[in-house]
């Protein structure tokens, strides 16, 4: 037997041998309760809740209100990056727009905003919008800039440029997270950076997940 084997088999057999001479409701907890040991080391593969970006072009645009922009810089650029990168991986998309080419397309005309979602598309010259619209992303508790409460959320709509109704979103899901995962961390235990990074990192992976198929751990706290 291989040494590293050893171990897990001497668990086993341990714990069968325990489960010999317990009560038969004993019995019930040691297998429950290995049980439930095995649901939160384990993981569960879920699939695409919107698949649409398959054989087709996309872009990703985060809308991002001017004060939340002001008290996090460069969270635009952030967050398009993270999920552009991840859905560039993982789904079978025809195309996409490279974040930092959008981004300075976007920039150098601020009247995209007005733009309808339709006209918009066409002018990116993609098949798919998506599109992120963030409602909240802070790192404190309002009120108290002590301690960090990380939040994200928004409202994710995907439009569809080629189909007959451009300008309404085919697809649309709402996304929170929040960073750390416990209460009470003080500015001087965590730098800002780094809760700025995880906090955004779980928001652009839960959006990115939308779009293909995924493995998320049973114990995942976000």
């Amino acid at each position: 037997m291989p040494p590293r084997r050893a171990p897990v088999c001497l668990a086993i057999l341990l714990a069968l041998t325990a489960m010999l001479v317990l009560p038969s409701c004993a019995v019930v907890g040691v297998i429950g309760a290995m049980a439930e040991a095995a649901e939160e080391t384990g993981s569960t593969s879920y699939p695409a809740e919107y698949d649409g970006l398959d054989e087709h072009a996309y872009a990703v645009i985060i809308a991002v209100d001017r004060v939340v922009e002001a008290d996090n810089p460069g969270i635009t650029t952030r967050l398009t990056q993270l999920i552009d990168e991840r859905l560039r991986a993982n789904t079978l998309a025809s195309a996409h727009i490279p974040s930092g080419r959008l981004l300075s397309t976007l920039y150098a005309d601020p009247s995209w905003k007005a733009l309808p979602r339709g006209e918009l598309g066409e002018k990116l010259g993609v098949d798919r919008l998506v599109v992120v619209e963030v409602i909240e992303y802070r790192l404190h508790e309002p009120g108290n800039r002590y301690t960090w409460d990380g939040v994200a959320s928004g409202i994710v709509e995907v439009y569809e440029i080629d189909g007959p109704l451009p300008d309404d979103p085919m697809f649309e899901r709402t996304i929170a997270v929040t960073f750390p995962d416990r209460a009470g961390l003080l500015e001087e235990e965590i730098p800002e950076a780094a809760v700025t990074s995880e906090l955004s990192r779980r928001f652009a992976e839960r959006i990115a997940w939308l779009f293909y198929r995924h493995t998320e751990p049973n114990a995942i706290t976000y």
